[in-house]
C-alpha cells in the first residue's frame, strides 16, 4: 500500500491503484483517478458509480457486471463504452471501492 495525493488529498492505495479505504473517496479524487485512467466523466460515468459506490456501502461487495448492466439503468453495450478498460472494474476505482470480485 501506497499513500499519494490525489487531488490535494492523502490518500492509502493499493498496488492497483484501488482506495484502500473507501471513506478517503471524493468527487474530486474520482475525477482525477478517472483522468489517469483517460475517462473524462460524464452524467452516465457518474450514474454507473455512484451504483457501483452504494450497492458496496449498502452490501460489502461491489457488483457483478451482469448486475451492473441490469440495475443501473446503464446497458452493458453502454458501459463498456463508457469504460472500455472493464466496466466494473474501473467504475469500481473511480468509485474508491475495492476491486470486484472476477475482474482480473
Amino acid at each position: 500500500m501506497t499513500t499519494t495525493e490525489i487531488a490535494g488529498t492523502p490518500v492509502e492505495r493499493d498496488a492497483e491503484g484501488f482506495l484502500v479505504d473507501p471513506s478517503q473517496w471524493t468527487r474530486e479524487v474520482a475525477e482525477e483517478i478517472a483522468r489517469e485512467n483517460g475517462i473524462e466523466l460524464t452524467p452516465a460515468h457518474w450514474q454507473v458509480v455512484q451504483f457501483m459506490r452504494n450497492r458496496y456501502l449498502e452490501t460489502g461487495s461491489a457488483p457483478s457486471i451482469r448486475s451492473l448492466g441490469k440495475e443501473s439503468g446503464v446497458p452493458i453495450k453502454e458501459l463498456y463504452q463508457l469504460f472500455p478498460k472493464g466496466p466494473a472494474k474501473l467504475a469500481a476505482k473511480i468509485g474508491g471501492i475495492p476491486k470486484p470480485r472476477g475482474c482480473i
